[in-house]
C-alpha cells in the first residue's frame, strides 16, 4: 500500500482575468469557522481576487477558481 506524500496544496500561481495571464498570488485567511478555514487568493499585481481554498479539519481540500 503507497502512503500519502503530501497534506495539502498551497496555490503559487494562478491565471488572473484581468492580467490574463498566470501571476504569483498571496494567501489570504478570510474566515474560521468550525471545522474549516476559508483563504482568497489575490493577485500580487492588481489585487484581483482570483481564486478561494477551503480547508476542513478532515483531509479533504479543494481549490475553488472565480471566473
Amino acid at each position: 500500500m503507497m502512503g500519502r506524500s503530501y497534506n495539502d496544496f498551497d496555490a503559487t500561481e494562478l491565471y488572473c482575468p484581468k492580467c490574463k495571464r498566470a501571476v504569483p498570488v498571496r494567501k489570504r485567511l478570510l474566515l474560521v469557522l468550525t471545522g474549516e478555514d476559508r483563504y482568497d487568493y489575490t493577485c500580487v499585481y492588481c489585487g484581483t481576487s482570483i481564486g478561494d481554498k477551503t480547508v476542513s479539519n478532515g483531509d479533504s481540500s479543494k481549490i475553488l477558481m472565480h471566473s
